[in-house]
């Protein structure tokens, strides 16, 4: 699992390579990733938008931009928490994503909460750690 907190809202990521859905003889590779954002700070926030950025092991980078996260906006009292699962493909077997979601209190103000980095790894090849 990859953790990180941006001003008391801490996102949390665990991937998952779904071998089912993956073929790679035709390089198609495909993982799930669950989510789990996490209101520990004093203030209702509301989830806007969101921001991917996908490396694959080529460096061939994808970005993703919209409104929520798997169609809703979800809107955090504190000490509440939301969760939702997504998917990507790749077209090699291993890769990177990290990004950002844009969040509003209740007042107005706008900021960004980071998501963290988190490699998504084929079992069918070898990891290099660098």
């Amino acid at each position: 699992m990859y953790s990180e907190t941006t001003r008391a809202i801490r996102v949390t990521v665990k991937p998952q390579y779904l071998e089912e859905q993956s073929s790679p003889d035709e390089s198609q590779y495909f993982w799930a990733y669950h989510v789990r954002i996490e209101n520990d700070g004093p203030e209702v926030v509301q989830l806007r938008t969101r921001h991917w950025r996908i490396t694959d092991a080529s460096g061939r980078v994808q970005e993703v931009r919209g409104a929520g996260v798997v169609g809703e906006q979800p809107r955090l009292k504190p000490g509440e928490a939301f969760e939702y699962t997504s998917g990507t493909p790749l077209s090699t077997p291993s890769g990177i994503m990290t990004g950002s979601y844009r969040m509003e209190t209740d007042g107005g103000e706008a900021f960004d909460v980071r998501i963290p980095a988190f490699s998504l790894d084929s079992p069918h090849e070898r990891v290099l750690i660098n």
